[in-house]
């Protein structure tokens, strides 16, 4: 199951569905906690969204499991530089080559690094391009990866070779700035709407309603009118075969037509004949074959429209036809098959032509479908999976492994249980405990969330969450977490001695008793926290703060105010200030 979850995630990502693609590699760590490479794989999905601090755990966890393969230091030094921490990211690529000298992308990331720390580190050239910023490390490529219209020119390798050209040196830019797609790209880089030519699209609109909504969503069936051409002198030696050839195609061309318009006015039967009669005449146009599929698909003909749509494709290999129509059809085929669906594995035939269309042509429609075909299945499933007695039955069945503790065994176990009973908090709790033993505090804070999620009174949720967040060092917030709990079970010895044991790490901090490495892990951590961040940029408690060192009198009056000491006391628990 794991490794089902993986190829998901896998697709997704190749796809530039980088959400989707975390939720499935989060479902195959859940499945397999100790695989590197899921967290590997999810550490890249979190910096292709430029989540950077979540790349930065993933890459460490990967490091830890398995400390001696390169491409964790690739990840590590990854997200390093997305965060610009230059120097840490060079380190990272200088582990790696130690481990991997010839690897590629470990000596690109270096450079990268190198670059970008020599490019932070002097002033800004008043000569240099305005846009020389954009087109600098690996955030280029990321941001250009993310939009779907780039990712598309960066397939054209003379567009490619523009960007490379552009980044060695961004002053190249003045000489590709008449190209559309730099214009473009120079939008995407900055996060602005530049205008640039429009493509034309003369696709029929997938419904015959003139409503704006119906019009949206007709928008599959292919040819909207276009303007006939002018007529052209016949040449004085064309044949008659071409002649007749040429005429047969424009009477098929305003069999299409009529067959459009007749689809607006959901004349669907008359549509029909059109379509079919075009057909007759040129079998070397495949639209006539998607729009027919689109009327069927209307008329909730979901096996004639299936055949029209495989036919269009075999034929469009044929006669080697545009990518988007092929996607088009293979689209129009999975949307039959979605209203076809009784049970959860008719969806797959639905999924998989979804998915094919997405590799001849990137549409967000396409993707769209995909993502509510894959819901939808899901949710059968677990309609059809739901069975409490078994879910009892594998709660159980983790609970003796976790006894013999074969933390990786219990945690199939309980995940089973939540398959077949995702509402039972219980299970939730086991799994969180599980996860904590084997070192995924992530996976199993997530668990314990979802567990009072479900059952804010049960208070299992608070011992298991409060001592995740022991592990994570973040003291103040198990506290408070298990705080939270005695207010269902005032005397609960769990929550009692979680909450002494924190107090007395707060205490240390306090009384300065850390270590210098136990304060500088402590302090490191603190500041990735945007509560601590916001804490230390708020104008009114860095004066609370200066007046702590300098102005008693005035430090005394803050003692009074409990938001500030409480904030305060975050400060103390992360290590960042002391009292005396």
């Amino acid at each position: 199951m794991a490794d089902e979850a993986k190829a998901k995630g896998n697709a997704a990502f190749s796809a530039g569905d980088y959400a989707t693609a975390i939720r499935h590699f989060s479902d195959a760590i859940a499945l397999s906690p100790t695989n590197h490479v899921l967290y590997s794989n999810r550490s890249a999905a979190y910096a292709s969204l430029q989540n950077y601090s979540d790349a930065l755990t993933d890459a460490k966890k990967t490091v830890e499991l398995k400390p001696d393969w390169s491409k964790g230091y690739s990840r590590l030094g990854a997200a390093h530089l997305g965060l610009s921490q230059y120097d840490d990211a060079i380190s990272d690529y200088k582990n790696g080559l130690e481990i991997d000298p010839n690897n590629e992308p470990l000596k690109s990331g270096l450079a990268d690094a190198q670059k970008a720390l020599a490019a932070a580190s002097r002033p800004r050239s008043s000569a240099a391009s305005p846009f020389g910023d954009a087109f600098s490390g690996p955030e280029m490529w990321t941001r250009l990866t993310a939009d779907p219209v780039t990712r598309a020119y960066l397939q054209q390798p003379d567009f490619l070779k523009m960007m490379q050209d552009i980044q060695k040196d961004p002053n190249n830019l003045n000489l590709h700035l008449k190209d559309q797609r730099v214009m473009h790209a120079i939008g995407v880089l900055l996060n602005v709407k530049i205008q640039t030519s429009p493509p034309t699209d003369a696709d029929m609109p997938d419904s015959p309603s003139p409503s704006p909504s119906e019009r949206k969503r007709a928008a599959e069936a292919e040819p909207s009118k276009q303007p006939e051409p002018e007529p052209e002198p016949e040449p004085m030696d064309l044949s008659e075969e071409k002649r007749s050839a040429k005429q047969v195609k424009a009477e098929a061309l305003k069999e299409k037509e009529a067959g459009n318009a007749a689809y607006k006015k959901k004349d669907f039967d008359t549509a029909i004949q059109h379509y079919t009669k075009a057909l007759e005449l040129d079998d070397e146009d495949i639209s006539y074959l998607t729009n027919r599929a689109a009327v069927y698909l209307e008329m909730g003909k979901y096996e004639e429209c299936i055949k029209d749509c495989e036919k269009a494709v075999e034929r469009g290999r044929e006669l080697r036809s545009d990518y988007k129509m092929i996607a088009r059809a293979l689209t129009r085929k999975g949307s039959a098959l979605v209203k076809m669906a009784k049970c959860s594995k008719d969806y797959d035939p639905a999924i998989e032509a979804f998915q094919k269309a997405l590799t001849e042509h990137r549409n967000p429609d396409t993707l769209k479908k995909l993502n509510e075909a894959e819901k939808a299945k899901k949710d059968l499933e677990q309609q059809e999976d739901f069975d409490p007695q078994v879910a009892d039955e594998e709660r159980e069945k983790g609970n003796e492994f976790f006894k013999q503790q074969k933390y990786p065994e219990a945690v199939r176990h309980y995940t089973e249980s939540l398959r077949r009973n995702p509402k039972d908090p219980r299970a939730y709790s086991n799994r969180a405990a599980c996860y904590t033993k084997l070192g995924a505090m992530p996976e199993g804070l997530k668990d314990a969330e979802k567990c009072i999620e479900l059952d804010p009174t049960f208070v299992k949720g608070y011992t298991r969450k409060g001592a995740v967040q022991y592990f994570m060092r973040e003291y103040d917030k198990a506290l408070e977490t298990y705080r939270e709990g005695l207010k269902y079970d005032a005397n609960n010895q769990e929550l009692l001695d979680g909450i002494k044991t924190c107090i007395q790490q707060i205490n240390k901090a306090s009384r300065g008793d850390l270590s210098p490495e136990e304060l500088k892990e402590r302090q490191a951590k603190a500041m990735q926290d945007p509560e601590i961040q916001n804490i230390l940029q708020d104008p009114v408690m860095r004066q609370v703060l200066v007046d702590f060192q300098e102005n008693p009198k005035a430090a005394q009056e803050h003692t009074k105010n409990p938001m500030v000491m409480n904030k305060i006391q975050k400060l103390v628990s992360a290590g960042i200030v002391q009292m005396k």
